[in-house]
C-alpha cells in the first residue's frame, strides 16, 4: 500500500520567531542654508585715493559672508558738511546699483562711482543703501589686469587704437568677469577725476581655473578706442559678474 502523506502530519514545525519591531531614529533637521544680510556689508568712499596711480571715486566694498554676493545698492550724495546733494545722481561703473557686480568675500569688492547734475563736483561722501543681496551664482576671485592687443594679437598700450582684450584668471576656481572701456575727464586740481565715458567690451566671460580669453573689441567699443586712443586718461577694467 502505498504511503499517504497527509497534510499536518510530521513533527511539529517550529514556531515562526517574531521580529521586534524596530524604529528608525529620528534625523536631525536640516540646518537651514545661510542668507547673506545688510549687515554682511560695509563701505567705505574715497573721492582721492591715497595714492596717484588710483582711480577717483571708489567705493570700497567689504563683505563679511563667507561667500561671494549680489548686492543691488542706492546712493545719496553729500557735500563736506554732510547735506544731501538732492540734484546729484550717484551711478556706477561696475553696476552695483543694478545688481551687475559680484562682491568676494573679504574687502577686496569695489566701484567706481559717476556724479552728475548740480553740486556734482561738491560730493565728498556717498550715503548708501543695501536694496538687496543675494548669493553669487559664481565666486569673485583676483583678476589680473587686462592686456590690450593689436591686430595680430600681441600686446600694446591701453592708450593705442587696440582690437581686442586678454583676460586671464590667476584663481584655482572658474569666475565669470565683463570688461569695460574708461574714459576720465581732466579735472582742476581740486576736483576729483571722473569716468566720462563707460562701454562695455564683449558680454560675460567665462574662465576656467586659471584660464585665459580672449575678447575682440567691437561694435560701441571699437568706435569708442578709435575716438580715445592716445588720450591722456583712458582704462581697461575688469570685474566679477554674472
Amino acid at each position: 500500500m502505498a504511503a499517504v502523506l497527509l497534510a499536518g502530519c510530521g513533527p511539529l514545525a517550529a514556531a515562526p520567531t517574531a521580529t521586534p519591531a524596530t524604529t528608525a531614529a529620528a534625523q536631525p533637521a536640516q540646518a537651514p542654508t545661510p542668507e547673506p544680510s545688510a549687515g554682511d556689508l560695509t563701505f567705505s568712499y574715497k573721492g582721492f585715493p591715497p595714492k596717484n596711480d588710483y582711480i577717483d571715486q571708489v567705493l570700497d566694498i567689504s563683505n563679511s559672508f563667507d561667500q561671494s554676493v549680489v548686492p543691488v545698492l542706492a546712493f545719496t550724495a553729500l557735500d563736506a558738511r554732510g547735506r544731501v546733494l538732492p540734484q546729484v545722481k550717484v551711478t556706477t561703473v561696475y553696476g552695483s546699483d543694478r545688481g551687475n557686480l559680484v562682491v568676494p568675500y573679504g574687502s577686496a569688492g569695489l566701484d567706481i562711482l559717476r556724479f552728475s547734475g548740480t553740486g556734482e563736483h561738491q560730493v565728498a561722501n556717498v550715503r548708501v543703501t543695501v536694496r538687496s543681496i543675494t548669493l553669487a551664482r559664481t565666486q569673485a576671485g583676483d583678476y589680473d589686469p587686462a592686456q590690450a592687443l593689436d591686430a595680430h594679437g600681441r600686446p600694446v598700450s591701453k592708450f593705442s587704437d587696440f582690437s581686442a582684450v586678454s583676460v586671464s584668471n590667476p584663481d584655482s576656481y572658474p569666475v565669470s568677469v565683463r570688461l569695460v572701456y574708461l574714459v576720465y575727464d581732466q579735472p582742476p586740481a581740486n576736483q576729483t577725476q571722473q569716468a566720462v565715458v563707460v562701454v562695455p567690451i564683449g558680454g560675460l566671460v567665462a574662465l576656467a581655473a586659471h584660464g585665459k580669453a580672449t575678447v575682440q573689441v567691437t561694435g560701441a567699443a571699437a568706435r569708442a578706442v578709435a575716438q580715445y586712443s592716445n588720450g591722456a586718461a583712458v582704462s581697461i577694467k575688469t570685474y566679477g559678474s554674472q
